[in-house]
């Protein structure tokens, strides 16, 4: 058996701290095999960056995925290629930087393999994620162990696709819209699942950011910079134990971990 912890959406620099003052107890305590994190909202809620790159690489993180704002910050997307561990979801068209799967090892030698997709509903055009994800699967044929990111704003489009790739992938975790759900669960056919695992940043706000910048958003209908809230600071995410051999998920246990104010 192998645990893979999974780390929601970092959302600015209260994120990257919950990151450097958790992550490593969390590894530790709970005997971490392999550990990932979604960094798409890395740099003040948008993007990331090579400085912070180089400042998570850091810490135990083996991979890490993306999702629709990777393109925000100019200078990573121009040397996307260069950070093999970084991946964007596999269903943006052909022709853009980055990739959309990455396999790694454990320290134990057991290659793990990370794919990413993102949803079509309410989401930028793209390339229709189930038939990309058969595709892809394809490619990892020889792998046992697969965790699916599934970036998407629709809980039932979510909900989708772990029911279709239930049996054919270790686990299949939503990220995107910040907020936990409720949902952990095995499927029948031994994929773990969850529709959302959260954001890693402040929640005294809105996904992220300072309620009055997000309100006056929604009260007048005209543009406002978002910043990004600072309070109640937190590391969400899951764990997931998944046997090696057959790569089928045996358990799946939220992570919900406050920093102290």
């Amino acid at each position: 058996m192998i645990r893979v912890l999974y780390i929601g959406d970092v959302v600015g620099q209260p994120g990257r701290r919950a990151l450097h003052e958790k992550l490593e107890r969390v590894v530790d305590r709970e005997k971490v095999d392999f550990t990932i994190v979604n960094v798409e909202n890395a740099a003040g809620g948008f993007g990331v960056t090579e400085a912070i790159m180089e400042e998570l690489s850091e810490l135990p993180i083996h991979a890490y995925t993306s999702g629709n704002h990777i393109w925000d910050k100019k200078d990573f997307v121009d040397n996307f290629d260069h950070y093999e561990q970084v991946i964007r979801p596999a269903n943006y068209p052909a022709g853009n930087p980055g990739k959309g799967r990455v396999v790694r090892q454990t320290a134990s030698g057991v290659n793990v393999a990370v794919l990413q997709l993102m949803g079509n509903v309410f989401m930028p055009p793209c390339d229709n994620p189930f038939h990309c994800a058969d595709r892809e699967l394809k490619e990892l044929s020889a792998i046992k162990v697969i965790i699916v990111d599934i970036h998407g704003e629709a809980s039932s489009e979510k909900q989708a696709m772990g029911r279709y790739l239930d049996g054919r992938v270790s686990a299949v975790l939503g990220t995107h819209t910040h907020v936990p759900t409720a949902d952990e669960r095995l499927l029948p056919n031994g994929t773990a699942y969850q529709t959302d695992v959260g954001m890693t940043g402040a929640y005294d706000s809105v996904i992220g950011f300072r309620p009055d910048e997000a309100l006056h958003r929604f009260l007048f209908n005209t543009p406002r910079k978002l910043e990004v809230a600072k309070r109640d600071i937190r590391l969400s995410g899951v764990l997931v134990d998944v046997d090696e051999v057959t790569g089928k998920a045996t358990a799946i246990v939220r992570i919900h971990e406050k920093l102290d104010e």
